[in-house]
């Protein structure tokens, strides 16, 4: 099926874009990552890479041409696939547009006078950006600047939080930081206001309530949160009360992310914090200072004692990664039927295997790593374990891309090892070893978490023998694997030491058979169990 690309928005005061340099031509194949093309922006000029693959079937805008952002840029599909119709559809819809926009021109003066918004020279309205594909809001993990201080062109104003990644942010004007729309933690949508930039001193009230969203309203209306003091019971023992320092909006705590993270690591609980950074916000020397009230006198007679206190929780505010998992996981589960395969494999061979490849000099490879591979070599020889599911087809993968799960902070996220059976063992685990690293420290790119034909989550390594994933889509299976347990097994007829490993394939129904994932696992288990194959 044939996918339209439109002339993305590339700075938050892109409206329209020139194709400097055609990577691809008509007739190219286009993988997913490619880069397409160079756009020149207002800014500068920068890649645009392609979220598709397939075949270029079409260019719309030639190099050195122009056109408005959402215009026709290029259609990726299969090969020799007739888009005719799609262009036709372009043209009668960028037509009725023109003429919307011409009718909106012609009345806007009259409709908008009231409400236009003055902007002295110099000054700059800086919008939430759209740093992903799918990306529809996001949220200000840090600001690097604070307002006051000078912002040059090219300096990270701020690190985003997005439905993919947490990515820097970084300012494409000079001047001072006169406002910042959004506190650490806030959430916005692409498009809100994120900040103001301009000459120092200047006044942005008027301009900061102008460009308040939509949204505002919503929060304004929300129902604030009551807390109810209820009376203690008698109690022979005074107690000393508890200072309640809670500085919340809505009932979130304003406390930086360092002071936070001090916090953690010293088991304090930050609601008994008196925070003195502005605006009551908690800051890292109200951690280092904060002494933890006394506890009560043990010398109270125990039969007298009456527990008294008052109910407590702590909200966490919904962070955009997890919101994505929310979504997604959901549709998942709801709309592909699922199904689940166990199997329990014998790891001795793979145990001496591993052992002996790590005495290699520089070299450790993990169970992790062998798992893979294994498994990418399997799907080689089974594409429907492979494929995806369309309304209309299914697409069988001839290239193998496996999502590993990480677990980080927020969640979960799954960075892809591209074409993992053209990769050796070592090469494997360093890719996932980096993956890993880079996504504890929200350092992952989205390009890095796309693309996946099958996804495995391991879950060994915390002691558990066996569950079940959700398929993560458009994937139509997930491998779930279990720790290696040391227990009786029975070998040619007695019953010795040995060590297993159980594994749970969940399958989409619509494209994987039940007969189908049995053999795929029976070839996995050949891999597994004679990992010297795999070097064959």
């Amino acid at each position: 099926m044939a996918i339209v690309i439109n002339m993305p928005r590339l700075s938050d005061t892109m409206e329209e874009g020139t194709v400097a340099a055609w990577l691809k031509k008509v007739g190219d194949k286009v993988e997913e990552g490619d880069i397409l093309a160079e756009i020149e922006t207002d800014k500068a000029t920068m890649e645009f890479e392609s979220f598709n693959e397939g075949t270029l079937l079409h260019i719309g805008v030639q190099e050195g041409d122009t056109a408005q952002v959402d215009a026709l840029l290029a259609i990726i599909g299969e090969e020799d696939e007739d888009v005719s119709e799609l262009l036709k559809g372009d043209t009668t819809a960028s037509k009725e547009v023109k003429e919307e926009k011409e009718e909106e021109v012609s009345s806007a003066p009259e409709a908008s006078t009231e409400n236009k918004i003055d902007i002295p020279e110099g000054v700059i309205v800086v919008t939430m950006p759209r740093l992903s594909d799918t990306m529809e809001e996001g949220t200000v993990a840090t600001w690097l600047k604070k307002v006051g201080e000078e912002v040059e062109e090219g300096e990270i104003l701020a690190e985003i939080e997005t439905d993919k990644a947490t990515m820097e942010f970084e300012s494409f004007n000079a001047g001072t930081l006169l406002y910042v729309g959004l506190d650490e933690g806030d959430s916005a949508k692409v498009d809100s206001l994120l900040a103001i930039i301009g000459p120092k001193g200047t006044d942005v009230s008027s301009i900061a309530e102008n460009f308040k969203v939509e949204d505002d309203t919503s929060k304004e209306e929300a129902p604030k949160k009551e807390v109810k003091a209820e009376a203690a019971a008698p109690s022979v023992i005074k107690e000393e009360p508890v200072q309640n320092t809670i500085k919340t909006s809505n009932g979130r705590i304003f406390v930086s992310p360092l002071a936070k993270k001090m916090a953690e690591e010293k088991g304090i609980n930050l609601s008994q914090v008196q925070g003195s950074g502005e605006n009551g916000r908690i800051v890292k020397r109200d951690i280092e200072n904060f002494v933890p009230v006394a506890s009560q006198s043990s010398s109270a007679p125990v039969a007298k004692f009456v527990a008294s206190g008052q109910e407590d929780f702590d909200e966490v505010k919904h962070s955009q990664m997890r919101k994505v998992i929310a979504k997604r996981l959901g549709e998942s589960k709801f709309t592909a039927p699922h199904y689940y395969l166990n199997v329990e494999f014998d790891m001795e061979n793979a145990m001496a295997f591993r052992a002996q490849y790590n005495s290699i000099p520089d070299t450790k490879i993990s169970y992790n790593d062998m798992i893979v591979k294994a498994c990418a070599l399997a799907l080689r020889q089974h594409p429907q374990v492979n494929s995806q599911w369309f309304a209309d087809k299914m697409q069988l993968n001839n290239h193998v891309h496996i999502g590993v799960a990480v677990a980080v902070e927020d969640g979960l996220v799954v960075p892809v090892v591209k074409f993992a059976n053209e990769q050796t063992l070592p090469q494997i685990g360093a890719a996932v070893k980096g993956f890993a690293g880079r996504a504890r420290k929200k350092k992952l790119t989205p390009q890095e978490m796309e693309g996946s034909t099958f996804t495995i989550s391991n879950l060994g390594m915390f002691g558990i023998e066996s569950f079940t994933s959700i398929i993560n889509q458009p994937n139509s299976a997930i491998l779930s694997v279990g720790a290696i347990v040391a227990k009786p097994v029975v070998k040619n007829g007695q019953v010795v030491a040995g060590n297993t490993m159980k594994l749970t394939l969940a399958c989409d129904h619509r494209t994987v058979d039940g007969a189908t994932g049995a053999q795929f696992l029976q070839t996995l288990k050949g891999f597994i169990e004679n990992p010297v194959t795999m070097l064959v």
